[in-house]
């Protein structure tokens, strides 16, 4: 007689057709640029014919469009699944209702979190000035590059930096110790890495274990920051950064 394992200790069964659409996603994602189904199929080592059957259903289902040579990218059906992420993300909430009560900010904010070597934004509240530097809900960029990125490496054990960044994407020595100055300063910084003219000032949110769930930046026009523009820039995001912390648990000694 056989005895059938409790549902939650049963091997999570592997569907391969949607690991598959999975992976084909997740190539265009980290690219970043059309890509034609030959190209696809050579990237993922898969047939043509079932890579030509899953972009077929996953135009169907708006998740893939297509560009004016035919080439495949991104479709709009994934920001249904991003803006679900974002609502059921506390972290994103609690940011929400930090500004709730106050002005639209003189600098556009922004909260991301780590999904694997990457940074998705998951809270945006952007400058009301007419020339404020405007960002989107579910933008992804690669962790070591963007601020808050590294505002969340710096206090993660190097071990897992190093586990994290995919090998030679970067100077992983220069990387460790820039994230080790980051932590001993207790932020960030990102001098026009992820845009031109760019300056964004960091800070990690951290939970109960002192592990940081997200990160919060404030990004400045590169032109007219000075020293004073600069100091109280960072002190707003390291004190909004510790107000989310304390909320998800955090202790002041944490840091």
């Amino acid at each position: 007689m056989t005895t059938s394992l409790p549902i939650t200790d049963r091997p999570a069964a592997r569907v391969p057709a949607v690991a598959r659409a999975v992976s084909l996603l997740d190539l265009l994602a980290r690219e970043r640029r059309p890509m034609s189904m030959a190209g696809l199929a050579a990237a993922l080592k898969l047939p043509r014919s079932s890579v030509h059957g899953l972009c077929g259903t996953l135009l169907d289902c708006g998740y893939l469009r297509r560009v004016d040579n035919g080439a495949l990218q991104i479709g709009p059906g994934v920001m249904t699944l991003a803006a679900a992420f974002v609502a059921s993300t506390h972290v994103a909430a609690e940011f929400d209702a930090l500004w709730r009560e106050a002005p639209a900010p003189d600098e556009t904010l922004i909260l991301s979190v780590l999904n694997g070597a990457d940074v998705v934004y998951v809270g945006v509240r952007n400058s009301a000035r007419p020339l404020g530097l405007a960002f989107s809900l579910g933008m992804r960029l690669p962790a070591w590059v963007a601020g808050t990125g590294k505002a969340m490496l710096a206090w993660l054990p190097p071990d897992e930096v190093r586990a994290l960044v995919p090998p030679g994407a970067t100077d992983l020595d220069a990387l460790l110790a820039e994230l080790a100055e980051t932590r001993e300063r207790g932020y960030a910084v990102d001098d026009g890495h992820v845009r031109d003219g760019v300056y964004s000032i960091a800070a990690p949110v951290l939970d109960a274990a002192g592990r940081p769930v997200a990160g919060i930046a404030v990004c400045l026009n590169q032109a007219t920051v000075d020293a004073d523009k600069r100091e109280r820039h960072q002190r707003l995001v390291t004190q909004a950064a510790r107000t989310l912390s304390r909320r998800l648990g955090a202790r002041e000694d944490t840091r």
